[in-house]
């Protein structure tokens, strides 16, 4: 039986953690390098580190950043943000990343998915696919289109449909961020999960909306093969661990990796 990854992420802007509601309104909560380093002490599995304003602000992402990080983290490391070619995410590996997301550029550009694959194993190209609920579809039928421009941009593209494209090019796993739960603290987009987990059969992260232990249990139960949240770690309403023991006494004991 395959046992689920807890991930805290750290979206980072100008150097700094950041968290804000639907990318927007964005609030300091400290240095990168010492929250990677709390997280892997309280036991998480693996860290994702976005860099929230490299795209919108026409950017690589920071380098240096990257540095501090893997120099105090000893488990996986996920690296997204600013990623437009493949010489982007080499930059990125060399620097401590173990894979690189993205986003943005991999939807006006598809091919930039199989050339990190092709280059550097498509255990390393990860998809970071941002999904907002399409207006006026039915609550009993829902259709999501995947945003891009950290929430700016509504593309009309299908989510499930990009999330099967990024597959056959290469993506390795699916960071799924549901953008109208993002920040929230209301849960998981739990129809979105089960519908692109249903869809793929590599790896789904789940992103967007996590408040309690429960919550992280329901994206589970939904299809998510790993879970991330960022608000619930940093601002200190659970560790880490506290979150896993929970998930144990929910009944997911022996599917976490304490």
């Amino acid at each position: 039986m395959l046992t689920h990854r807890i991930i805290p992420c750290l979206d980072v802007r100008d150097g700094r953690v950041v968290k804000g509601v639907r990318f927007s309104g964005l609030r300091d909560a400290g240095d990168p390098a010492e929250r990677a380093a709390a997280y892997e002490a309280q036991g998480a599995d693996e860290l994702v580190m976005l860099d929230v304003s490299a795209t919108p602000e026409g950017r690589a992402t920071a380098v240096v950043t990257v540095q501090k990080i893997r120099a105090v983290l000893g488990i996986p490391l996920t690296v997204g943000g600013g990623v437009r070619r493949a010489e982007n995410a080499g930059a990125l590996l060399e620097a401590g990343a173990d894979k690189v997301s993205v986003n943005t550029a991999a939807v006006e550009n598809p091919a930039l998915i199989s050339e990190i694959a092709e280059r550097f194993g498509r255990q390393c190209a990860v998809l970071a696919l941002d999904a907002a609920r399409v207006p006026g579809a039915p609550d009993d039928a829902p259709r999501w289109e995947v945003v891009t421009q950290s929430g700016k941009h509504r593309t009309g593209l299908d989510a499930i449909a990009w999330a099967r494209e990024a597959q056959a090019r290469g993506a390795g796993e699916i960071l799924l961020t549901s953008w109208d739960k993002d920040g929230t603290r209301s849960g998981y987009d739990t129809a979105l999960l089960a519908a692109v987990s249903a869809a793929v059969h590599v790896p789904v992260i789940a992103s967007g909306g996590a408040a309690t232990a429960e919550h992280l249990a329901l994206a589970l139960q939904a299809g998510a093969d790993a879970v991330l949240a960022a608000s619930i770690f940093h601002d200190g309403d659970f560790t880490v661990a506290q979150v896993k023991a929970a998930l144990v006494a929910l009944g997911f004991e022996g599917r976490i990796r304490l």
